[in-house]
């Protein structure tokens, strides 16, 4: 199973959506868990993770661990060239290497060409930039190229994020 995890920060605290998938290329989940959690961490530059991660954490309680093949974050495993460590990092580390975490974002990060790749879906000229620890990131690459949609969003990831914005 892939589970793809999206948080939506609100003034009262975030809902964060978990999505269960069989397969990469699946459009629908087999299972979706949302938590609701009230003591969220002020965000602090550069240290996203600190705001995120606990959300994460929360939500896979909900999850068979043991079934899990990789986690997919709205963010990054490495933020620069040299390793910085991202909230995918900190998410992998924190299941202790056992799950492979995969980071999908909209938007390019500074000084990072080494450890991500940019991908074009569909007709879209803008990419996705993907970055991965515990599973090679060329792999992840063709993963989400085959990711069900048309469009640059894989149709889940869209669904992630709607379902995280909805009241």
């Amino acid at each position: 199973m892939i589970v793809a995890i999206d948080v939506h920060y609100r003034k009262d605290g975030a809902k964060i959506v978990c999505l269960e998938l069989d397969n990469w290329t699946d459009n629908v989940s087999s299972k979706t868990h949302i938590v609701y959690k009230l003591d969220i961490e002020e965000y602090e530059s550069g240290a996203f993770y600190k705001r995120e991660l606990p959300c994460i954490i929360d939500i896979m309680a909900y999850v068979d661990l043991e079934m899990v093949e990789c986690i997919i974050v709205d963010s990054y495993v490495y933020l620069d060239n040299d390793g910085k460590k991202g909230l995918g990092c900190y998410v992998f580390e924190h299941f202790k290497g056992e799950i492979p975490v995969v980071g999908i974002a909209k938007t390019s990060f500074h000084e990072n060409t080494k450890n991500v790749r940019s991908i074009l879906r569909g007709a879209s000229s803008a990419p996705l930039y993907v970055t991965s620890i515990g599973i090679d990131v060329d792999v992840v690459v063709k993963h989400v190229v085959s990711m069900a949609g048309e469009f640059r969003m894989p149709t889940i990831l869209k669904l992630l994020d709607t379902l995280t914005k909805e009241l």
